[in-house]
C-alpha cells in the first residue's frame, strides 16, 4: 500500500490543486489531506466604481483599474489562503454594523471553498484511490458536514477507518496554543481523547494501527517552532530566533505506550521530517501553503513494514 500524506493547506487553492494531482503522480493507493483546511481571513475588495477597485493587503493600499489586474490579485489572494470578497462601500458598512455578519460571511466563504475542494478531489483523483480528508485545530466546525456529506471522501474522525486492511484512528485536537483555536485543549484532556480513540479498536495488537493525529509528539523533531514571548512575538537571542518543541506530550506518551505502526501528523509547518519513536514511524509533511508549494510524504507499507520519502510539487 502506498499513502500520499499532506496537511495544513490553510485555504490555499494552488496547494489544494496540487494535492489533487499528487496521488496520480505518485501512484498512491490512499490520499490523505489532513488538518487545518481553511484560511485565516477575508480579504475585502472594495468596488468604488464599475471599473475601479481597491484592497489593502498587509495594510498597503492596492488599486485596480482593469478586470485582468483584479483577477490576478484574486488568484494571488486565493493562493495565499485568504478569501477575497468584492464589496461596495455600503456592503462593507452594513457588515460592520450588523452583529455576527462578518463571522457568518467568513463561515459561508469557508464552506464554499471546502465544497469546491471536495468536488475537485472527487473529480481529479483516480477512482481507485481512497481519499481521506479531515479538519484540524484551526478549522471552524461549519466545514465538517461538507466533508461528511461527500459521497466519496472519507471523514475519519470519531471512527475506525479500514485503510486497505490497516485500522486507522484519528484526532484533530492539539494541546493548548497561544492562538485559542477551535480544537485545542490541555494535555490532560487531550490524553483522554487519545485513549478514547484507542478504545475504539477491536484488538489488543496495535502493530498495524495507523494514528492520524494532527498534533506531533513532543520533542520528536517534528514539533520544532519559534518560541514566542508573552505578546506573541518571536523570541530572539541576539540575531537568532529561539526555537523549541511545541508538540503534545500526550501524543508522545500514547505512541510510546501502544507503539502503533504509523503516526501521521501536521500542525507545525516548519518541522518537516520523520522520526521513529520505538517501533512507530512518525511523519510530518510540513506546509508552505502561502507560496503554493505542496509538501508531502509518500509512505510505503508492505506486510507491516514502512518507509517514507519527502516530496514537493
Amino acid at each position: 500500500m502506498r499513502i500520499f500524506l499532506a496537511a495544513d493547506p490553510h485555504g490555499s487553492n494552488e496547494t489544494w490543486s496540487k494535492m489533487c494531482r499528487a496521488p496520480g503522480v505518485f501512484k498512491a493507493d490512499v490520499a490523505m489531506m489532513c488538518g487545518d483546511l481553511t484560511g485565516k481571513a477575508i480579504m475585502p475588495i472594495i468596488q468604488e466604481k464599475e471599473d475601479r477597485w481597491y484592497a489593502q493587503p498587509y495594510g498597503q493600499k492596492k488599486e485596480f483599474k482593469k478586470q485582468k489586474d483584479l483577477d490576478k490579485f484574486v488568484k494571488f489572494v486565493e493562493t495565499e489562503g485568504y478569501y477575497p470578497k468584492v464589496l461596495t462601500p455600503e456592503d462593507l458598512a452594513k457588515l460592520r454594523e450588523t452583529e455576527g455578519a462578518i463571522t457568518k460571511l467568513f463561515q459561508d466563504l469557508m464552506v464554499e471553498r471546502i465544497q469546491m475542494w471536495m468536488d475537485m478531489a472527487r473529480e481529479r483523483i483516480p477512482e481507485d484511490v481512497l481519499i481521506v480528508v479531515n479538519p484540524g485545530n484551526d478549522d471552524d466546525y461549519s466545514i465538517d458536514e461538507v466533508i461528511k456529506n461527500d459521497p466519496r471522501i472519507v471523514y475519519p474522525l470519531g471512527r475506525v477507518v479500514d485503510v486497505r486492511g490497516y485500522p486507522m484512528i484519528s484526532c484533530e485536537w492539539v494541546n493548548s496554543t497561544p492562538w485559542d483555536t477551535h480544537r485545542e485543549c490541555p494535555e490532560e484532556e487531550l490524553m483522554e481523547k487519545l485513549e478514547a480513540e484507542f478504545a475504539r479498536l477491536e484488538t489488543d495488537d496495535y502493530s498495524n494501527v495507523i494514528c492520524n493525529f494532527h498534533d506531533p509528539p513532543f520533542n520528536s523533531g517534528l514539533d520544532t517552532a519559534p518560541t514566542l514571548t508573552r505578546d506573541h512575538k518571536i523570541k530572539k537571542a541576539g540575531a537568532y530566533e529561539v526555537v523549541g518543541p511545541v508538540g503534545s506530550k500526550s501524543v508522545r506518551a500514547i505512541i510510546e505506550k501502544y507503539q502503533p505502526l504509523l503516526g501521521l501528523h501536521g500542525h507545525i509547518h516548519e518541522s518537516v521530517g520523520y522520526r521513529n519513536i520505538g517501533r512507530t514511524l512518525c511523519v510530518n509533511p510540513g506546509s508552505e501553503y502561502r507560496e503554493g508549494i505542496l509538501k508531502g510524504f509518500v509512505i510505503n507499507v508492505d506486510d507491516g513494514k514502512v518507509n517514507a520519502g519527502r516530496v514537493e510539487l
